[in-house]
Formats: structure tokens, C-alpha cells, sequence
């Protein structure tokens, strides 16, 4: 997990997150935030906490491919069901999502949920490699045993600034036009896009604004419940 954002999102509902608590692709690449610190140097030590991942490394308890075969998988981890699973920017790196996903709720205890935090606009950025991009709705698809509330879904930008916002068609989305600034409650941005809206119209910053909109790099980021 390498953003901030995330770590601030789950740190507001750490509350309603309950153990055992599994984390996919685990490893420390340097830039990972420190996720099990949440729930394990804080709170009672039998708490079990376990990190897998495709690689062995700082942060993995167990070397595992969540794509393969359930029983390899079950094996793997003892049997155990877990009350919490985080996958997060983990999905655009599994050549199977469809596979990833079914397994990891196949893991989960019943009421258990899963946080998921996912790309829907951002740049390449291989480990080991990047398939995938992902809508709203093509989470629920993946995950269709969930229940996910509206409230609980949200996107945000890689900004750490905590800037959450429920899920829309405005989704990523940095539009030139005055309008949808002023309807969102942010008027001095709007003057600063409408103003590069028209240097665009007379040959300056076409490279940026020479289009309705533009995407930033955008996460959305989910909580599934499974049904009891």
C-alpha cells in the first residue's frame, strides 16, 4: 500500500474494521505505509494480523498467489477465515482479478469485509507488471457476494490531502469549465480553469487545455460486507 490517502481513509473507519485481518501484497517496496501498525502495535498483540504477497519480503507472512488454487491458498493460511481483508493498489497488478477476487471473499468469514482501494486513472507502474484500470462498478462486479453502501465509496486524488468524494460522474474528472466549478463550491478554481480554457482558445496551453476535461490520478476506494 503506497498512498496516504488510503492510510487516512482506513485510519477513519479503523473502527469498524475487526480481526483476524489479512493484507494482500504486503511487501515493503520502501514506500508503503505502515498499515498493520494500526491494529497491531496499538491494540491487544493476540490480535492476528497476516500479510501475503507474490514475493517474500519485509511485511509478508506468507508467499502466496491469491490468483491460484483455493486449496493451495486455504493451506497456505490454516483454514483461517478472516473478520477483515485490505487489498489495496494490488488488483491492476493480478492478471486474474475475476480469480483474486472470488478467492479473497472465499477467505472472509461472514459479516467479514473487505476494503479495496483500486486505480480508475493513473500512470504505468509495474509490479511486476500493470494490467488494469477499475470503475465502481466493475468493483461490485468483481466482488457481486458484497454489499457495498454508497457512503462507503469514494474516490480520491493522489493529493494527501484527505480530499474524499462520494462516488459520481464527475468521477477524477478536472474540467475547464467555469459552471462545474461554481456547482461544486470552488468558484476561484473555476476562474483559474475558464482562464485556461481561453488561453487555449488563442494557442497557449493547448497541451493542457485544449480539452473539455482532464483526468487526475484518481483511486477509488471501497468497503464490501459479506452477508452474514
Amino acid at each position: 500500500m503506497g498512498s496516504a490517502n488510503q492510510l487516512r481513509f482506513i485510519e477513519q473507519h479503523a473502527h469498524r474494521f475487526e480481526g483476524p485481518f489479512l493484507e494482500t501484497g504486503s511487501k515493503d517496496y520502501g514506500n508503503t505505509q505502515n498499515l498493520r501498525a494500526l491494529f497491531i502495535d496499538t491494540a491487544d498483540s493476540a490480535v492476528e494480523y497476516v500479510g501475503v504477497d507474490l514475493f517474500d519480503g519485509t511485511g509478508v507472512d506468507v508467499v502466496a498467489d491469491l490468483a491460484g488454487d483455493f486449496n493451495e491458498i486455504d493451506s497456505k493460511l490454516d483454514g483461517r477465515r478472516f473478520g477483515t481483508i485490505f487489498c489495496l493498489s494490488v488488483l491492476e497488478h493480478c492478471e486474474n482479478p475475476f480469480a483474486t477476487a472470488e478467492n479473497l471473499v472465499h477467505l472472509l468469514r461472514p459479516g467479514g469485509k473487505i476494503c479495496i482501494s483500486v486505480p480508475f486513472a493513473f500512470k504505468l507502474h509495474a509490479y511486476p507488471d500493470d494490467f488494469w484500470r477499475f470503475t465502481p462498478s466493475g468493483i461490485r462486479k468483481l466482488f457481486e457476494p458484497l454489499e457495498f453502501r454508497e457512503e462507503d465509496s469514494i474516490w480520491t486524488t493522489e493529493l494527501n490531502d484527505g480530499d474524499f468524494r462520494q462516488i459520481d460522474q464527475q468521477l477524477g474528472k478536472l474540467p475547464f469549465s467555469l459552471s462545474a466549478h461554481l456547482k461544486s463550491g470552488h468558484p476561484l478554481r473555476g476562474i483559474s480553469a475558464k482562464t485556461l480554457s481561453l488561453l487555449a482558445k488563442f494557442g497557449f496551453l493547448r497541451w493542457l487545455a485544449g480539452y473539455r476535461y482532464v483526468l487526475a490520478p484518481t483511486d477509488i476506494i471501497m468497503i464490501g460486507s459479506l452477508p452474514m
